[in-house]
């Protein structure tokens, strides 16, 4: 890597053999990527007062020529990740996947789908026009009020389904939906 790695503890006191096994996966993700310029990894705990132990959740962040791709929230609650080893492993297979989806479009080695991509609206802020989908990929997309389809914008909420097409390029949110196309349950609405 051409900087070092940020390791950033929050609620919880730094371990040097977390930091190692860190280390280890992201000396991993360079020889999945090797133009990788930086990776940030967060490492937090929270307690849950409906549960009796700690998740942590591991966020990264690796910059590369063309943007940024990222693992922020690790979504629904997984029980496997109260051992902090397991939320690392989870979160570098998961940016590791994205990595590789990276190169491969960046190689043209994409494969044809017969459909558009799908996803699910994970945030959305009306006032300033734009939102977030998490894909079925686990990647986090950024859209805007105006590449939703038929002026659908103010009918999406959270948890509202999308197909999507990526745009080619980044924006200063990451990955952009050059469309957006609210879907129901089997089929588009109008």
């Amino acid at each position: 890597m051409q900087r070092p790695i940020s390791i950033i503890f929050r609620n919880m006191d730094p371990s040097p053999a977390v930091e190692d096994r860190i280390r280890e996966h992201a000396a991993k993700l360079e020889h999945l990527f090797h133009r990788i310029i930086s990776c940030q990894v967060t490492v937090d705990v929270s307690g849950d007062r409906h549960h009796k132990g700690k998740l942590y959740r591991v966020g990264v962040i690796v910059r590369i020529p063309t943007g940024e791709i990222s693992v922020r929230d690790p979504g629904p609650k997984n029980h496997a990740h109260e051992d902090i080893y397991v939320a690392v492993r989870d979160a570098f297979d998961a940016i590791a996947r994205r990595l590789e989806d990276r190169a491969r479009r960046m190689r043209g080695d994409v494969k044809a789908h017969e459909t558009s991509p799908h996803g699910t609206v994970t945030k959305i802020l009306p006032a300033k026009g734009y939102g977030f989908i998490q894909t079925s990929e686990g990647e986090e997309i950024y859209f805007h009020r105006n590449s939703v389809t038929g002026g659908a914008f103010d009918m999406l909420k959270i948890g509202s389904e999308v197909r999507l097409s990526i745009a080619e390029g980044e924006s200063e949110h990451g990955a952009q939906a050059s469309s957006v196309v609210p879907i129901g349950k089997h089929h588009l609405l109008d």
